[in-house]
């Protein structure tokens, strides 16, 4: 018998595979496999529906009776990420605020929140905290949703995190091993290359990930980045970098960022990519979310996408290319989560009763002079990027809150880094009246960049107007008065709009 058709060497492969799905309600395809092993799922956005409060856990509940043990995941930050939020914006702040206030027990119950909230959606692994040191003030998907740009802030951050979490008996999973703080490209759309020597490496990136390991993380996420003093593989799909996070004393759970991010789907193929990172030492693969896939590839669906994987493995096993010790590795590492969270089950729901988000916040933020509209209607002008896919949401919560305190409405421009800065401002300044302030809103403006540029001319055409960087700050002061906010979710909007419209701030 082949392994692809022996039902025990099936069973074993499901049992290291996690993938997303399609939908409110669990698909038959999911049950099915989780009567046949599969190690669990991963929840996205589009599996949560806003309009019903109960969904979730129900859910997270029809999954749990199909399986005990069963692996339910879910990437909530706080801050930018959130998918338990995501139709609205987060109420928990987000680890650059965390970082700008510095205080270790803010962090810690900001962490035991974010593990309640999920504990109480039925999930019980989150994908954070994000260990990743920002030392790229141009990183395209990191940058906030980093505590900071120096280890030793963001490792005691990080392991306050963690320990936040999992006091909730939900697992942590501290991302991106070994770091995808200094990237410029972000692997959800192409292969980042650091290009750093193992003394820097050493130094500013991988403390983090050991504060972790040293707080008990139950998992720790792989990056799909190449760090060439571990060779020419992503971290993914390197031995030598897996290795070593075992080296470290790291005796958990090693979980890969999602397969179907380009930077290993358009290099080397999910399902390669698969077989790749469980010889590198891989336990459980994250598939990915199939919504972002169907535009790209012309017509998927979850069940192709998880089965371009598990028949990628099963394969190997049967050409040689992969061993079952492999798997069976991964396997035992995956039960051990596993163990860990049904151990969680009996811990006591913490109780978070002194964690004022709005009040963190609005420490964090910083305003650069005192701002304040004098009661005119307001025009949110928005210049961002688009969202990554790793933030997923596509709510505007500063607009909702703007338009909550006082007259507003939107007009979108960006992204502008294809188009011609002054032509697309010019056209929408002629449409926006004179008698209305405009609130600009940025996310990339170091030196160089088409927001910056476009903030320039704005404060020369419209004197008055007010700048709302959410991204990281700029590392020249802008031109305009600029609000700070280190981030985007719906507690920092609405601190945002009490600034702008009560003239308050740092």
């Amino acid at each position: 018998m082949s392994h692809s058709t022996d039902p025990a060497v099936r069973a074993l492969v499901a049992s290291v595979l996690w993938p997303g799905f399609l939908g409110h309600r669990a698909p038959d395809w999911l049950l099915r496999a989780l009567d046949d092993g599969l190690a669990g799922a991963v929840y996205f956005g589009h599996n949560i529906d806003a309009g019903s409060p109960d969904q979730i856990a129900a859910l997270s509940s029809r999954l749990r009776d199909a399986r005990p043990g069963v692996l339910l995941g879910v990437d909530e930050e706080g801050g930018n990420v959130s998918r338990l939020e995501s139709a609205h914006g987060s109420t928990l702040p987000g680890a650059a605020q965390l970082g700008r206030v510095d205080d270790v027990a803010t962090t810690q119950a900001v962490g035991a929140e974010l593990g309640r909230r999920v504990r109480v959606a039925g999930a019980n692994v989150v994908l954070a905290p994000v260990a990743d040191v920002n030392t790229n003030a141009r990183n395209p998907v990191i940058g906030v949703r980093s505590f900071g740009s120096t280890p030793d802030l963001v490792g005691r951050h990080v392991a306050a995190m963690t320990e936040g979490i999992q006091s909730a008996g939900v697992a942590a999973c501290a991302k991106h091993y070994p770091g995808h703080g200094d990237t410029v490209v972000d692997s959800h759309h192409g292969l980042p290359r650091v290009d750093l020597d193992r003394a820097t490496l050493e130094a500013d990136h991988l403390p983090p990930f050991q504060a972790a390991i040293e707080a008990g993380v139950a998992a720790i996420m792989t990056s799909h980045v190449v760090v060439p003093v571990f060779g020419e593989l992503p971290a993914t799909l390197n031995p030598t970098a897996l290795g070593e996070l075992r080296e470290r004393g790291f005796s958990g759970a090693i979980v890969t960022d999602a397969l179907d991010m380009a930077a290993i789907r358009a290099e080397y193929g999910a399902g390669n990519g698969a077989v790749l990172a469980l010889k590198a030492g891989a336990d459980l693969l994250c598939i990915g979310n199939p919504s972002d896939l169907g535009p790209k590839r012309g017509a998927t669906d979850d069940l192709a996408d998880y089965l371009e994987v598990r028949d990628a493995i099963l394969a190997a096993l049967d050409d040689g290319t992969l061993s079952i010790a492999d798997v069976e590795r991964a396997s035992r590492s995956v039960s051990g989560l596993s163990e860990w969270v049904i151990a969680g089950e009996r811990i006591p729901m913490p109780v978070v009763n002194d964690l004022d988000a709005g009040a963190v916040v609005r420490e964090a933020i910083s305003v650069s002079e005192p701002v304040s509209p004098a009661g005119r209607d307001l025009t949110v002008l928005d210049l961002r990027d688009r969202a990554t896919i790793a933030v997923a949401s596509r709510a505007d919560p500063f607009t909702e809150a703007l338009s909550a305190a006082a007259a507003c409405e939107r007009v979108a421009v960006g992204p502008l880094r294809k188009q011609d800065v002054v032509a697309a401002l010019a056209d929408v300044l002629a449409g926006i009246p004179a008698d209305r302030t405009i609130v600009a809103l940025v996310d990339a403006v170091q030196p160089g960049s088409a927001q910056r540029r476009a903030v320039k001319l704005l404060a020369a055409a419209r004197p008055g107007s007010i700048v709302v960087n959410a991204g990281l700050p700029a590392q020249k002061p802008l031109p305009a008065p600029t609000i700070d906010a280190y981030g985007v979710s719906r507690v920092t909007a609405q601190v945002v709009a009490e600034i702008v419209t009560g003239g308050a701030g740092r």
